[in-house]
């Protein structure tokens, strides 16, 4: 799960104050939908995939959180295959630990910089057995305390593991909030902000997973495949090349995904 690059900027310091998240007090300026639109996006993203999964493999809590600190700057495919043999004989901090960091290492060593994520999967498994009894925290402030925990991976597990209504900006959601028009901005955290102003609240457990779908397999970086869009005729992207929306059907789950049983 790779992170776009955020550009300098400054936040004006007389910034209104963000809206509600059903969007009827959002920032209209910050987006270029009403929130009729935007309700009808997510809309349709729910029927479509009614119970999206992550693509990161994972037992618990805690090797979801191992598994997405692997995949800053790696694909989810790269880390599962890591992992699958890792979660096998190292699904707790207690043995995660036990096991060492050249060890660790062994496992991961396909994953991009191995070495220094290996450095923080025990260092991360030594503070959850010294400051949280083993258990992975539910709060934000306290997951991105851990080493190698950065605000996108923290929002990742509390969406993931807790249920949260959270949003982890990766490289997907940037390019789909800016090329749309959807939340514009020129960080990952400005992307975040905007999409909490405006996407509804009955959609906000899944908006991160149908975001990121999205921009994978239809909005892709180097040109998006218009045709097989089912919010083609809503989309106001300037590379926009087709105005009928795809058919709206449910699609069946990608496996192996999720939770390995």
């Amino acid at each position: 799960m790779t992170s776009p690059k955020p550009k300098n900027s400054s936040t004006p310091e007389n910034e209104p104050p963000p809206g509600r998240r059903d969007g009827s007090n959002a920032m209209r300026s910050h987006s270029r939908y009403s929130p009729a639109e935007v309700h009808e996006i997510f809309r349709r993203f729910s029927v479509q995939r009614p119970e999206p999964k992550g693509e990161l493999e994972h037992i618990n809590a805690f090797t979801l959180l191992v598994a997405v600190v692997l995949s800053a700057q790696a694909t989810d495919v790269g880390v599962n295959k890591a992992t699958r043999a890792l979660f096998k004989v190292a699904d707790t901090p207690q043995k995660m630990l036990a096991l060492g960091e050249a060890k660790v290492g062994d496992y991961i060593r396909t994953v991009g910089l191995w070495r220094n994520k290996a450095k923080n999967v025990i260092a991360l498994s030594e503070a959850l057995i010294r400051d949280h009894g083993g258990e992975v925290p539910d709060d934000r402030d306290q997951l991105v305390k851990l080493p190698g925990v950065g605000r996108k991976t923290a929002n990742v597990v509390l969406n993931m593991a807790f249920g949260q209504h959270t949003m982890a900006v990766d490289t997907h959601i940037y390019r789909i909030g800016n090329r749309l028009g959807l939340a514009p901005g020129k960080t990952p955290e400005q992307v975040e902000q905007g999409l909490l102003r405006i996407i509804p609240n009955e959609y906000m457990r899944h908006a991160h997973h149908w975001l990121i779908l999205h921009g994978r397999y239809v909005c892709k970086a180097r040109k998006p495949d218009c045709p097989v869009c089912v919010i083609a005729d809503i989309c106001k992207a300037e590379e926009k090349t087709n105005d009928v929306p795809a058919p709206l059907v449910e699609i069946a789950p990608l496996e192996p995904v999720g939770e390995i049983q």
